[in-house]
């Protein structure tokens, strides 16, 4: 894979990912942060004084805050990062998740941050916020520790033609042999209904192959979703538009277990020797999607010194 293809699926998996802390200036002119700290993700540490070799966004000096076994992740900072160049967004964009990434290599299963989550305050706040939420975060690391996220594109190279699928369902025939045997309006109507038809069986053909490749899938994997089948942006259009011959009939993401990736494998192996199909499987990733929600809520005593920007463009997927 290139590094544009890299950047893309980086891009892709860290705005796509549930926002793991509030907007807590609910949007709007960006907040003013004399002295913050931004935050890549949170990791389990061995000892208080980790160091982790990494440069983080805009080739700040990044360092590991540690609070009772945990680390924060973070550079000092006194602003947001805010650009409409989306060519600077997507460097920084790319930055954060390399660091991310050095932080799973270093300590294991990291959980992110939504890019440019700051916190206002000196790394003594970082170590309060650990304190305060530290039963939380126990908990999350322990349920994540080991687990990656990947990305499954199911792409058909050779589409089954309509005269393959007219020559296999009986309705479609009865429609095509009317359609010979009509004058121009009649087999106009009867045209659009062949069509409808066509659509339909390629659509539960797509769904059908999306069904069984998840339930398969979920007897390896913790957690299985179904993604939109194309995005419907992204940062950068030539990565968007990367060539890609056929047509994608599903796009997934999973979290699992790093000892179970030989078996997602295998699974996909299998899918991808039917005859026209070709898989495309990227990861493990640090768990974006499957991070849950910290922070956020009105009742968080964080509300007021967390806060997250959306000066990249957006990006929606399901």
């Amino acid at each position: 894979m290139s590094f544009d293809e890299q950047a893309g699926e980086a891009a892709d998996a860290l705005e796509n990912a549930d926002p793991t802390l509030s907007d807590t200036d609910g949007g709007g002119e960006p907040p003013e942060i004399e002295n913050g700290r931004y935050l890549y993700c949170l990791v389990r540490v061995p000892d208080d004084e980790p160091t982790l070799e990494s440069t983080g966004v805009d080739g700040e000096s990044v360092s590991v805050v540690v609070e009772d076994g945990i680390g924060a992740v973070c550079h000092s900072c006194d602003g947001i990062y805010d650009s409409a160049d989306l060519a600077q967004v997507r460097r920084w964009l790319v930055r954060h998740q390399t660091v991310v990434d050095d932080a799973g290599e270093a300590f294991g299963t990291p959980i992110p941050f939504q890019f440019d989550t700051i916190l206002r305050g000196d790394d003594e706040r970082v170590r309060e916020w650990l304190r305060q939420e530290q039963e939380l975060l126990e908990h999350v690391l322990s349920e994540l520790a080991g687990h990656w996220e990947y990305r499954v594109e199911v792409v058909e190279t050779d589409p089954i033609s309509d005269d393959a699928l007219i020559e296999r369902d009986e309705r479609l025939g009865e429609l095509d042999a009317k359609i010979n045997d009509s004058e121009s309006g009649t087999a106009f109507l009867l045209e659009k209904k062949r069509d409808q038809r066509l659509a339909e069986l390629r659509a539960h053909r797509r769904e059908s192959l999306t069904a069984d490749l998840e339930t398969r899938l979920d007897e390896v994997a913790r957690e299985v979703h179904s993604l939109e089948r194309s995005p419907t942006a992204t940062l950068d259009d030539a990565v968007a538009e990367e060539a890609s011959d056929g047509e994608t009939l599903c796009r997934l993401t999973l979290l699992a277990h790093e000892d179970d990736q030989g078996e997602v494998g295998a699974i996909l192996d299998d899918v991808a020797s039917a005859d026209g199909l070709e898989i495309r499987f990227t990861g493990p990733w640090p768990p974006y999607t499957f991070a849950p929600e910290l922070g956020g809520g009105d009742e968080s005593e964080t509300n007021g010194a967390l806060d997250t920007t959306t000066s990249q463009p957006d990006q929606q997927e399901s």
